[in-house]
């Protein structure tokens, strides 16, 4: 990988490729049909709505005079990047719940989304002000709203950092 793109692993490679453009004065549409692309699809990329494939990757190497395979690699750095982030939004924190909340269940078996409102009913019900700090962080402020509004008897637990 060209040594100046090492510091944007993890950036969506449009959007270096867009940098790279206006720097060099060359305007999308022109530059997408240069390389044989719908402009409409090299705009997407640019913008970071879209991956770039390997071809239209070497294409636009070779019409910049980048190192082949620079914007590639940078497209597997994103594709890691955004898989990580998946993986640390499937579940709350467990540091910060106690397994004792979660007594008739495996804490590490649990599946976060689909049983939500019986997880957030649960810390609302039994838990600390740090455990439902950190499923408001991690359901959002809504859904966690939403899931106590929802059982059978009517609950106004008070969110954290929630306005009144």
């Amino acid at each position: 990988m060209d040594k100046r793109f090492e510091k944007y692993k993890g950036i969506h490679p449009g959007v270096v490729l867009e940098r790279e453009l206006k720097k060099r004065s060359l305007k999308q549409r022109p530059f997408a049909l240069s390389v044989a692309e719908h402009p409409q699809t090299f705009n997407a990329i640019a913008r970071g709505k879209r991956g770039i494939s390997t071809a239209l990757a070497l294409k636009i190497e070779k019409e910049l005079g980048l190192e082949e395979g620079t914007l590639v690699l940078l497209q597997a750095y994103y594709d890691i990047r955004m898989e990580k982030e998946k993986w640390e939004r499937a579940k709350p924190d467990l540091s910060l719940l106690r397994k004792s909340l979660f007594w008739d269940a495996d804490i590490d078996r649990i599946d976060w989304n689909k049983h939500y409102k019986a997880v957030i009913q649960r810390v609302f019900e039994r838990g600390n002000e740090q455990e439902k700090n950190e499923l408001v962080r991690f359901y959002g402020e809504e859904l966690v709203q939403s899931a106590l509004n929802t059982g059978r008897t009517p609950r106004s637990f008070h969110i954290p950092g929630a306005s009144k």
